[in-house]
């Protein structure tokens, strides 16, 4: 089992100076990856070309870059540049984002988001073999005039690996075709086949061997612990959490949140916790979280729990972990010294 961070946006610049310090002893007790997201505020780009500079094994990867934001010929370019200055460290990260960050903040139409991902890791993967880039597809046309162009430069690497996020059915099935890594949501280890697995299935009986198995990237809610206190401190952030996205996190007949807690197995929880959730009752929202569903997407307990459900996450396919900290705030150094227990729980 890998482990990773996701360095989130700030509104405060001297968090993010103390997340790339900390970064670097990060990578010296193990962290296989760090990830930076983009919304819509402050770019990743910028912030992992910085960190790009402070670390030297640690993978990078955009966490994600929405696809709508870029072109597929920027994409490209980006994503050799940050793989140049890693020296051949970078993933792009991409997925659809939401409307509201897409037609809200950039003022593009929200259309298609299953059809303009194949064509643009097609167009990218072109660019970066340094071939002729010449596309015609239901989405994208290059070159609109003119002859068709080569990438001007030599990537480090000719094939950038990709990762993309997705939860619905025919987007996982996408990932599991044409990318290296899938980045899902709210990865249940006990009920991810019941979820996922149809999906997987489609999108792997066409997939090109010479991508290798796919990876899979998981976010998961941490706290080792013996204290019952910190560990219902951290068993109550993350009902809040599940409860925001799946009661808040779209309209009641759009929320794709809500329709993954169903296809897990959680149909009444998952109205009910909508209903009191877009009703005001936030509190009563995180309290109609099943405890079985906190424990699925979850590693909270004593270091012995926390060991099996490494485990078990890593028998549902999880190949790498994003360690999200839950409960009482670390102290400093905390999460150096939390990536160390893992690696050593894991081994």
């Amino acid at each position: 089992m890998q482990f990773a961070y996701l360095i989130r946006s700030t509104k405060n610049p001297a968090a993010f100076a103390a997340a790339a310090d900390e970064l670097s002893d990060l990578e010296s007790a193990g962290l296989g990856m760090a990830l930076v997201p983009e919304f819509y505020g402050v770019d990743a780009v910028s912030r992992l070309g910085y960190l790009a500079a402070r670390t030297s094994t640690v993978q990078l990867a955009s966490g994600i870059l929405p696809l709508y934001s870029r072109t597929p010929g920027l994409l490209a370019m980006t994503a050799a540049g940050l793989d140049l200055v890693s020296d051949g460290r970078f993933v792009l990260g991409l997925g659809a984002s939401g409307p509201m960050v897409i037609e809200g903040f950039h003022g593009v139409p929200f259309d298609a988001p299953i059809g303009r991902t194949r064509e643009i890791v097609e167009i990218c993967r072109t660019v970066w073999r340094r071939e002729k880039v010449s596309f015609s597809g239901k989405h994208y046309t290059l070159p609109l005039s003119g002859g068709p162009r080569t990438f001007a430069d030599t990537p480090v690497r000719d094939r950038v690996p990709v990762m993309l996020a997705s939860i619905g059915e025919k987007n996982i099935a996408l990932a599991a075709e044409i990318a290296e890594y899938w980045l899902p949501i709210h990865f249940d280890a006990g009920r991810a086949d019941r979820a996922f697995g149809s999906a997987l299935a489609d999108g792997l009986s066409r997939r090109d061997p010479s991508l290798g198995p796919l990876k899979v990237v998981a976010e998961v809610g941490v706290c080792i612990s013996d204290d019952p206190d910190a560990i219902a401190a951290a068993e109550a952030e993350a009902r809040t959490k599940l409860a925001l996205y799946v009661g808040g996190m779209g309209p009641r007949d759009n929320n794709f949140y809500n329709e993954l807690a169903i296809r897990y197995g959680y149909e009444s929880a998952a109205k009910e916790i909508q209903d009191l959730f877009l009703g005001g009752d936030k509190q009563a929202a995180a309290a109609a979280v099943p405890a079985e569903f906190v424990d699925g997407v979850s590693a909270i307990g004593p270091a012995g729990k926390v060991k099996d459900r490494i485990a078990a996450f890593a028998e549902a396919g999880v190949t790498t972990m994003v360690v999200t900290p839950m409960g009482r705030p670390l102290e400093p150094g905390g999460l150096t010294k939390l990536i160390e227990q893992l690696a050593s729980l894991s081994g």
